[in-house]
């Protein structure tokens, strides 16, 4: 993921003040109650929009300095601060069969679009806005998939083999940032799926962030980087999907997929997946 550069005053900033620090750390607290789990570049945004920090590099950096204080304080509960660019891998192993009995009923789902007359899918630019709006998706069945800019062939390949697989008409959402590399991963994402799944009905649409999104919200814009060979086809200054706030984002996304549901086939979905969880506790219940 290409890092984000903001332009620097030729003045050279004097250091914070203990009371400067003191007015940040209140910002970053302030922001971080009302709307989390949020990225540190989100916090970035909110604490900027209050005139926390200035719009640049030493701003952010300094937002970053300050959360990560917070945190090892014990002032800013970790689970606050999402980072989707890093985990772990290891296989589920348990201690007895009736503790994956147990686990086996209590996490028990049943596959809600099997039902549906639609298949969505969700995509994302950024690793790190994963954990912000993945309990939603989560919460609906629905897949969340991380491009981290520019997917791979081989990831563009295994999703439209799923959409053709699914045979239902299909509708794939994104959320990317605002500037040229950004808008034209999307168009590569809407290419390489139509060349993949040429038969197959899929619907496109970009979620956020969209130019009505930064002048009906009052998204803040950073400039956009002329280095970058495709800013020569792009208008304006650029926003990154961060610079929403994590309620607003989850609530687009949410109000989204619930737009596709059917809510009588979802309704006898839910009482196939409790009876089928009923039923997997009775065999735990027996394998005491």
């Amino acid at each position: 993921m290409t890092a984000t550069v903001y332009g620097t005053s030729p003045v050279k900033r004097p250091r914070r003040t203990k009371d400067q620090l003191a007015a940040l750390d209140e910002a970053i607290i302030r922001v971080c109650t009302t709307d989390h789990p949020m990225s540190v570049r989100g916090v970035f945004y909110r604490v900027m929009s209050l005139g926390a920090v200035p719009k640049t590099e030493k701003g952010y950096a300094a937002v970053q300095r300050e959360v990560l204080k917070l945190r090892r304080a014990g002032d800013l509960p970790y689970e606050w601060i999402a980072d989707g660019t890093r985990w772990h891998i290891k296989g589920s192993t348990w201690d007895r069969v009736e503790e994956m009995l147990d686990h086996a009923a209590a996490s028990y789902r049943r596959a809600l679009w099997n039902d549906q007359d639609v298949y969505v899918e969700v995509w994302s630019e950024k690793e790190a806005i994963s954990s912000i709006v993945s309990p939603i998706t989560r919460s609906w069945d629905v897949p969340l998939m991380i491009a981290r800019r520019f997917a791979s062939e081989s990831f563009l390949w295994s999703t439209a083999s799923t959409i053709r697989r699914v045979g239902k008409p299909t509708f794939v959402y994104q959320l990317g940032d605002h500037d040229p590399s950004g808008v034209a991963a999307w168009q590569h994402v809407q290419t390489r799926l139509r060349e993949f799944a040429p038969n197959a009905e899929i619907n496109f649409r970009r979620l956020a962030v969209t130019e009505e999104q930064i002048s009906a919200w009052s998204l803040p814009t950073r400039p956009t980087k002329t280095t970058d060979s495709r800013a020569k086809s792009f208008v304006g200054d650029s926003v990154e999907v961060d610079a929403i706030p994590t309620t607003q984002l989850r609530q687009l996304v949410e109000d989204t997929i619930v737009g596709h549901i059917d809510q009588h086939a979802l309704d006898l979905t839910r009482a196939y997946e409790r009876s089928e969880r009923d039923l997997l506790r009775r065999m735990a219940g027996d394998a005491r």
